[in-house]
């Protein structure tokens, strides 16, 4: 991976099919149009080599207008989208991600993942074991799922016998899923986190966050994002604006202590969900 003096460093984490991508995302919702891809190409300016999109997001195409103008080698940027639930179907699955590739103008797409199990409809096995065809065909590098519960986790497994390399779920201060991570690492999953920060709350403003902040001269987004990293997810926060993606990005040249990390988590609510989404019974489509 590719650095220039101005971009800081960025560790790379090692996945189950032994790929390695940043510790640490851009997430790409509502980043659409001719402003969207300048904000998706200054970030890979400043250096961000992790992209998240999604086939519902409408914005691959941006996505992929972004990678390919930019100055980065394709092989240096790690391209993620995800299957709505209205295609779980086998055979729809297979022509969605089809359409993804094409409207993202790339060869491949890095890794794609199922959006949500939508349990109540029972598609998401085939779902995958769509993906897991379509990575043997090489459309895709890898699988992976998001919002998927233990249960959802170990039924794709023993149907296809292939571990998810990544699942992405909703993971912030007040919505910390500690148990979560440790089946994941049972498992052999990479865990990422959607909406890091929060998404129109609080959590930035929290005093204990604003005095470790203070402690260690970082901004408090800075700090919530490294709670991520030292817990062991990777973050994949959104912003358009240049200078506040090189700050989230730059959250490496500090470590929060035991005390930091544990008061940080102790902001967990258990109605911390930012949308009521429980993936045993949210259905997204």
């Amino acid at each position: 991976m590719t650095t220039s003096p101005a971009q800081p460093f960025v560790p790379a984490v090692r996945l189950n099919n032994g790929t390695q991508i940043p510790a640490v995302g851009l997430g790409t919702y509502k980043l659409n149009g001719v402003d969207g891809s300048k904000a998706i190409g200054s970030a890979l300016d400043v250096g961000y080599r992790l992209v998240d999109s999604a086939f519902n997001y409408e914005n691959e195409g941006t996505v992929g207008h972004a990678v390919r103008t930019s100055q980065v080698p394709r092989d240096q940027i790690f391209v993620t989208s995800k299957l709505p639930g209205r295609h779980q179907q086998y055979d729809q699955a297979i022509t969605t991600v089809q359409e993804s590739v094409y409207r993202t103008g790339l060869d491949y797409i890095d890794l794609y993942l199922i959006h949500w199990p939508n349990p109540q409809v029972g598609k998401y096995v085939e779902a995958y074991r769509a993906l897991v065809d379509l990575m043997k065909d090489g459309l895709i590098k890898a699988v992976g799922v998001s919002n998927f519960l233990p249960e959802h986790l170990h039924a794709v497994i023993d149907a296809t016998g292939v571990v998810p390399v990544i699942n992405q779920i909703e993971f912030h201060p007040y919505f910390p899923q500690i148990d979560a991570i440790k089946v994941h690492r049972e498992l052999g999953i990479q865990t990422e986190s959607w909406s890091p920060v929060g998404r129109g709350n609080t959590v930035a403003s929290e005093p204990i966050v604003q005095q470790i902040a203070a402690k260690h001269g970082k901004s408090p987004v800075q700090v919530i994002l490294r709670w991520h990293t030292q817990l062991g997810t990777i973050p994949l926060p959104k912003s358009a604006t240049p200078s506040r993606q090189l700050e989230n990005l730059s959250i490496f040249d500090f470590t929060l202590s035991d005390e930091d990390i544990a008061a940080i988590t102790s902001l967990g609510r258990e109605d911390g969900r930012l949308a009521n989404q429980d993936p045993a019974v949210y259905e997204e489509f």
